[in-house]
């Protein structure tokens, strides 16, 4: 049992998988700033300086923090935008390099093109 709880622990998909969760955490953090700390403060300004955070009602001894709720609503939706605007910039750079490697293999293509042409009419000038 020992031997294949190694084999799995070690196992290339688990490691990825481990190195994933922490990337992912610790990018996590960096976003979570970028919202908290520069959106989340600019978009105060343009609303006027309204903080859901503070809103509230009591109905006896309970006190609901309806606010609360709707700053981790404007959070998760603010999250959500900056992840999808930096995995598209991530796609298009992406993207911009297949062109490269593209580019590149069209013009071996065409350089090996030419040296097989002149290798036939060399070929065939040499057998007339």
């Amino acid at each position: 049992m020992w031997q294949e709880f190694k084999k799995f622990a070690v196992k290339g998909n688990v490691i990825d998988l481990a190195v994933a969760v922490i990337i992912g955490a610790a990018f996590g953090k960096i976003v979570k700033s970028l919202v908290d700390d520069i959106v989340m403060p600019l978009l105060g300004i343009l609303l006027g300086g309204i903080s859901f955070k503070d809103l509230k009602v009591s109905i006896g001894d309970a006190v609901i923090t309806y606010g609360v709720f709707i700053q981790n609503v404007v959070d998760f939706f603010l999250i959500a935008w900056v992840i999808f605007i930096i995995v598209r910039f991530y796609k298009r750079m992406e993207r911009k390099e297949e062109v490269k490697v593209d580019a590149k293999v069209d013009q071996k293509e065409e350089l090996l093109r030419e040296i097989r042409d002149l290798l036939k009419s060399s070929s065939q000038n040499q057998t007339q």
